[in-house]
């Protein structure tokens, strides 16, 4: 074990605080202008985001995935339909989202219902993606088990061999796009007295409260 003393490393977070007042209407703008703020003084994967399943055995499980799309309808992301989050997904739609903005101290956390991307979407914008990535995505079964690095490099040159010009998108590649009915905004502050500002899906649309930290 390492003799780093994780209980005595802490920060003080006192880089800025989030009032009612400083809400937009709307959590998908205000997203919209904190992952502005986030891209501008974080750069490298602002985007990148905790995405959280839950099993049929109801057992959770989170993994990294890059936002690729947000807007009224929702947070988009991609990816292999048959992997544990998409088998995930299938029995149980309900999910969460983080964006651990540590730099600027500052979280947003999501909870919503992912639903499939239309086929054309999901065709699109794996043609945007590099070379390698979608070759990637034709060799690698994501989630499943693999002998070794050898067999996963062997797979990969085998699909370049396959498709030496387009490559075609894979069955089993997809997106969801995930509907918020909760969207909070964590700002770090003094003392640990942290701002947390809720908003809630309502019938009526959206209404916000404050969470004790």
């Amino acid at each position: 074990m390492s003799d780093l003393d994780l209980s005595a490393l802490r920060e003080e977070y006192a880089r800025d605080g989030l009032d009612e007042t400083d809400l937009d209407s709307d959590p998908i703008a205000m997203f919209g202008r904190w992952m502005s703020e986030a891209h501008e003084a974080i750069q490298h994967d602002a985007n990148a985001m905790v995405v959280s399943t839950v099993g049929p055995d109801l057992a959770p499980s989170s993994r990294m995935v890059l936002l690729k799309g947000v807007s009224e309808a929702g947070f988009v992301f991609f990816t292999n339909t048959d992997s544990r989050k998409g088998a995930e997904l299938s029995g149980n739609p309900r999910c969460a989202l983080l964006f651990p903005w540590h730099l600027l101290e500052r979280q947003v956390r999501i909870e919503g219902v992912a639903t499939r991307l239309p086929r054309a979407d999901v065709e699109a914008y794996f043609a945007s993606r590099p070379r390698g990535s979608q070759l990637g995505a034709v060799a690698s079964h994501q989630s499943q088990v693999v002998a070794n690095r050898d067999a996963l490099a062997a797979a990969y040159a085998d699909a370049e061999a396959r498709f030496p010009d387009a490559v075609p998108t894979p069955g089993e590649w997809g997106g969801y796009v995930v509907r918020p009915e909760v969207v909070e905004f964590w700002q770090g502050r003094t003392s640990r007295l942290h701002d947390r500002l809720v908003y809630r899906r309502t019938a009526d649309g959206w209404v916000t409260e404050r969470l004790a930290p």
